[in-house]
């Protein structure tokens, strides 16, 4: 199992929403999505990606920014252009005082801007990001990133602009589709540069020793494992898969499994009427009541109270 794939699984787009937004200089969108992730490409021209709290990131024309967390960032020309367009949830585009008259037209379907022959081009859209699993992975994420396009997928990109723009039926399953394989491609690239200090679970996807177990461990989470199976069945000693494994997933064998089980029955309390029982079983504990002295110790509440509070 690919423990990147496990992760993604739940961050899918679902009538995702799209805006292409075509500007000139000087320009400055302001995006307030307040989505769990995005994504943002300047698809012709180029500029800075701006967040309060973080160093501006230059995009150049192709490059790819994804955003974790709601709070509100800006793409411009420089650091210090005032937003004339504001981006709301559900793709609302509002004009911002001191903008030209004409750049809240709506050009075609999801674009905004003055004019289709615009200097400018932005193309950003939003995922959910459905339970506790798939939140393992926007924490593994800094607040902004951004991939060179050389870097990511071309053919992906190339298809923002026909695409967006296109109003017939099934498009919105496309673009959601589009969305997938963007975020995919996109954090693959990321993960493999050296400063993204890749979180330790997708590192040893790579490792002989490390990925194997962890692959086992995530295609049979309810197995009663030990350390002692898990290194006989990876081909290994007892103390040659510990060492290996905490030096490259962070943590050992058994408290990565033990986080793993509670993730999975976070995402379960939430997303199912089923009985503590039957999902303590379901991830690896013998009972209900083991289930919530994990849970607890963890989470630092019980699988009842975390199901309340959904």
């Amino acid at each position: 199992m690919d423990v990147l794939d496990e992760l993604l699984t739940g961050t899918r787009a679902q009538d995702g929403v799209f805006n292409l937004t075509i500007l000139d200089l000087p320009w400055a969108l302001e995006i307030r999505d307040e989505a769990p992730l995005a994504l943002a490409t300047i698809v012709r021209g180029s500029g800075w990606l701006t967040r309060a709290g973080i160093e501006p990131q230059r995009m150049e024309q192709g490059d790819v920014a994804i955003v974790t967390g709601p709070e509100p960032y800006v793409v411009g020309d420089t650091t210090a252009t005032t937003p004339v367009l504001r981006i709301h949830p559900g793709g609302v585009c509002e004009r911002l005082p001191g903008a030209p008259i004409d750049y809240s037209a709506q050009l075609g379907v999801r674009t905004f801007g003055g004019r289709k022959s615009g200097e400018i081009m932005v193309a950003s859209g939003t995922y959910s990001v459905a339970g506790d699993v798939s939140r393992r992975l926007v924490t593994a994420l800094p607040p902004v990133l951004v991939v060179p396009a050389a870097e990511v997928a071309g053919a992906v990109m190339d298809m923002i602009t026909t695409e967006i723009q296109r109003d017939v039926p099934g498009q919105q399953t496309v673009l959601d589709r589009w969305l997938d394989l963007a975020l995919i491609t996109t954090l693959r690239a990321w993960f493999a540069r050296p400063e993204s200090q890749a979180p330790g679970w997708y590192q040893a996807q790579t490792d002989p020793v490390a990925g194997a177990a962890l692959r086992l461990l995530h295609e049979d989470p309810a197995h009663p494992w030990t350390v002692t199976e898990l290194a006989d069945r990876v081909g290994v000693s007892r103390a040659s898969l510990a060492r290996r494994f905490t030096a490259v997933v962070g943590e050992a064998p058994m408290s990565y499994l033990t986080g793993w089980r509670i993730t999975l029955a976070a995402d379960q309390l939430r997303s199912t009427r089923d009985t503590v029982e039957t999902i303590a079983r379901r991830v690896g504990y013998a009972n209900a009541f083991a289930l919530s002295v994990a849970f607890k110790r963890v989470r630092g509440i019980t699988p009842t109270d975390h199901r309340r509070a959904a």
